[in-house]
Order: structure tokens, then sequence, then C-alpha cells
């Protein structure tokens, strides 16, 4: 696991913070609540940079009972998106975005 951002959570909702990878240097990233979502399924929070909407997010809850938010992000620079999942840090004051590598199953 690598934490690739870190955020806060504005007043509002949303959330405010930066995306760095190797790759990727992203300031000023934000990811709004969806409001007018047309079903279920659908993204709970859009992630933006600027105008562009570089992602969708996902109310999910931990096994611990623990809300966050999985992301899926991605960009026609990416080769492929990248999953990564918003927790709060202990102190309750900031958001720190988590990636892990999809592991791999073997055909055991």
């Amino acid at each position: 696991m690598a934490t690739i951002g870190t955020f806060t959570k504005n007043a509002d909702g949303s959330f405010l913070g930066s995306i760095v990878t190797l790759s990727v240097q992203a300031k000023n990233v934000k990811i709004v609540p969806e409001d007018n979502r047309s079903n279920d399924n659908a993204p709970t929070h859009r992630v933006m940079v600027g105008r562009a909407e570089i992602g969708a997010g996902w109310t999910k809850m931990s096994n611990e009972g623990r809300e966050y938010l999985g992301l899926k992000i991605d960009d026609p620079s990416f080769t492929a998106p990248i999953y990564a999942n918003l927790f709060d840090d202990p102190e309750g004051e900031n958001y720190s975005l988590i990636w892990s590598r999809a592991s791999k199953r073997s055909n055991d």
C-alpha cells in the first residue's frame, strides 16, 4: 500500500487535495459529491481537476464499519486506471488516498 494523495474535507462534503505518483503530479484535485445519481450503482462522487473530470468514487464500508471512498481515476495518458481508497486519518483532520496493486490470482 502506498499513500498517493492527501486531502482535507470541506464543509460542503467535498474534498480538496493533491495526488502525487512517479508519473502524476496533480494539485487542486477536488472530490465532489454527486447529487444527481441515476441509480444506486452510479458514483456517489466525481474526481475533478479544474473543469476536467478524471474519475469517480463510491461510498463504501469496511469490515470494521469504517466509511471510505473507493475511487477510480483515469486519464488518456495512463496505461490503466488507478484504483485507490480515500480514508480519514486517525486524527480525523486529514484524508489519505491509499493505492495498492491488485493481487494476481494463481490457477492452482
